[in-house]
């Protein structure tokens, strides 16, 4: 349970909402722990929630468009409260399109837990049927890539154990 799993959300097909999936495709494998898992999950909230039952995994950061305070392009990192509530109550499943506190609900709903989650959102400028970033967030994923791999190494060694044996959990220099 000392993973961490950094997961890309959103969909491509609809402008900004592809943020997620942008910003980890971009992550270099070889800059981040051999204890960190990279997964570009798209729309399969569904998939997410299952891969976290087996509960090798501490902490999950989602990388995601959301709203955040300021204008579009701006980078937030949110902590989300595991134990409580989503706010919008119980959210129906599906599959192709949940939000992160439904895949979070859903993940409680079927036994399972995670015990930290990160959000890195993005305000973005349009969610409408459009393939591509727009242009103030394009201009933000560099900057994203380096938030996400710099808060996943710097989670990865708050929960490596010194004398165990753990796998590598330093972070090469990027």
């Amino acid at each position: 349970m000392s993973r961490v799993l950094v997961a890309g959300i959103g969909n491509i097909f609809l402008g900004d909402d592809g943020f997620g999936v942008e910003v980890v495709n971009r992550l270099d494998p070889a800059a981040l722990p051999a204890t960190v898992d990279v997964v570009d999950y798209g729309i399969r909230g569904v998939h997410l929630a299952y891969e976290l039952l087996d509960g090798r995994h501490h902490t999950l950061i989602m990388v995601d468009a959301m709203p955040v305070d300021g204008p579009p392009g701006t980078l937030a990192v949110v902590e989300v409260d595991v134990d409580g509530p989503g706010d919008e109550g119980p959210m129906p499943v599906n599959g192709h399109g949940m939000h992160p506190q439904a895949v979070l609900d859903l993940l409680r709903g079927l036994g399972g837990e995670v015990r930290r989650v990160l959000v890195v959102g993005c305000a973005p400028a349009a969610i409408d049927e459009l393939m591509g970033l727009t242009a103030p967030v394009a201009a933000v994923v560099e900057d994203a890539v380096r938030l996400v791999t710099e808060l996943a190494c710097q989670v990865a060694a708050d929960l490596a154990v010194p004398g165990t044996g753990q796998a590598d959990t330093e972070c090469a220099d990027a």
